[in-house]
C-alpha cells in the first residue's frame, strides 16, 4: 500500500503532467458568414459538461487560430491553450479572421475595422449555440487581436464575463511603425485601393496591404475602446516586448482607462511569451488566463 507521501507525489505528479491528461474535448469546425465571406473557426467544447463557459480566442497580425506555434508548442499559443482550458471545463472558439488562415477574403483587405466585425459576429454566433453558455462568456485577444478584443469588449451588447489581453496593441500607430519604418506607413497611407507589398524590418517575407489598414491603425483606439467596458480584465504583458513597449508603462497607461476589477501579468519575455525558445511561460499564461475566466464565470452564476 502506497504511503501518503507517494500518494501526494502522485497527484502532484498528474496535475504538472496538464489537465489534458483527466478530461477530454469535442473539435468542431464551424463557420459563420461575415458580409458575404465565410469565417472558420474550431469549437472546442469538453465532454461530459453541460453547457460550460466559452472563451472567444483571436489571433494577432499575420496569424492564424491556433496562433504563434514554434518547435517548442507545436500546437500554437491558442492550440495549445483551447486544450488545456477544455480539460479545466471551459469551451473555447478561435477563429481565422478574413484573409487568414482558412477564412475567406484577401488578406489585403482586412483592416483593424473587419477584425472587429469578424469577433463581433463570433460573439453573436456563441450567443445562439446551445452546447456552452454564453451568459459566462469571454474573450482572449493576441497583439493585434487584443486591440480588436478591446474594441468587441467596448462594443458589444452582449455580456462578457472578463476580458484577457496578451501582449495586446495598445498604440497601433507606434507599434506597425517600429514593424515597418516611417516611410512605409507613409506610403500605406497614400497607396489607396492598390495593393503595398511590405516586409517587416529585417524581413525577406512580404505581405500586401491596403490604404484602409493602415488608415484604420489611427482610427481604432484601444484605450477608447476599454473605457466603455467595465468588467474584469487581465492584462498580460512581456517587459521584453520590442513591438509593444515599453512594458509594463504601456500597459499601465491603457489600465488607467478602464474603470473595473483589473489584473496586471508581467514577465521578462518577448512579444510571444518565448515561445521560440521554450513553453514554460506560455503554460504559465494559459493557467494565469484560465484561473481568471473560471473565477468570473464562476461569479456569473
Amino acid at each position: 500500500m502506497r504511503s501518503m507521501t507517494n500518494i501526494l507525489l502522485l497527484l502532484t505528479g498528474l496535475v504538472s503532467a496538464g489537465w489534458a491528461t483527466i478530461s477530454d474535448a469535442a473539435q468542431e469546425t464551424v463557420t459563420f458568414s461575415v458580409d458575404g465571406q465565410n469565417v472558420v473557426g474550431t469549437l472546442e467544447v469538453p465532454d461530459n459538461i453541460k453547457r460550460p463557459p466559452v472563451l472567444l480566442m483571436l489571433h494577432g497580425y499575420t496569424g492564424n487560430r491556433n496562433e504563434w506555434a514554434s518547435p517548442a508548442v507545436k500546437e500554437g499559443l491558442f492550440g495549445r491553450g483551447a486544450r488545456v482550458l477544455a480539460a479545466r471545463g471551459v469551451a473555447s472558439l478561435r477563429i481565422d479572421f478574413r484573409g487568414s488562415g482558412e477564412s475567406g477574403g484577401k488578406f489585403e483587405d482586412m483592416t483593424v475595422d473587419s477584425e472587429i466585425k469578424d469577433a463581433l459576429a463570433a460573439v453573436d454566433f456563441l450567443v445562439a449555440r446551445h452546447d456552452v453558455d454564453s451568459r459566462r462568456l469571454s474573450i482572449v485577444g493576441m497583439s493585434l487581436g487584443g486591440a480588436v478584443a478591446t474594441a468587441v469588449a467596448g462594443r458589444t451588447t452582449h455580456h462578457l464575463s472578463s476580458v484577457v489581453l496578451w501582449n495586446p496593441g495598445i498604440n497601433l500607430p507606434a507599434a506597425f511603425t517600429s514593424l515597418y519604418g516611417e516611410e512605409v506607413i507613409k506610403a500605406g497611407l497614400n497607396t489607396g485601393d492598390h495593393p503595398l507589398e511590405v516586409a517587416m524590418k529585417g524581413s525577406s517575407k512580404t505581405v500586401a496591404l491596403k490604404s484602409g489598414f493602415f488608415k484604420s491603425l489611427y482610427t481604432t483606439v484601444p484605450a477608447a475602446e476599454i473605457e466603455k467596458y467595465r468588467g474584469p480584465l487581465l492584462l498580460a504583458v512581456g517587459t521584453s516586448d520590442s513591438i509593444v513597449f515599453p512594458q509594463p508603462t504601456s500597459a499601465q497607461g491603457l489600465l488607467q482607462y478602464h474603470h473595473g476589477p483589473n489584473v496586471l501579468w508581467t514577465r521578462p519575455v518577448d512579444h510571444g511569451f518565448d515561445v521560440e525558445q521554450r513553453a514554460d511561460t506560455v503554460d504559465q499564461l494559459i493557467e494565469a488566463t484560465g484561473d481568471f475566466v473560471l473565477k468570473y464565470a464562476h461569479q456569473g452564476n
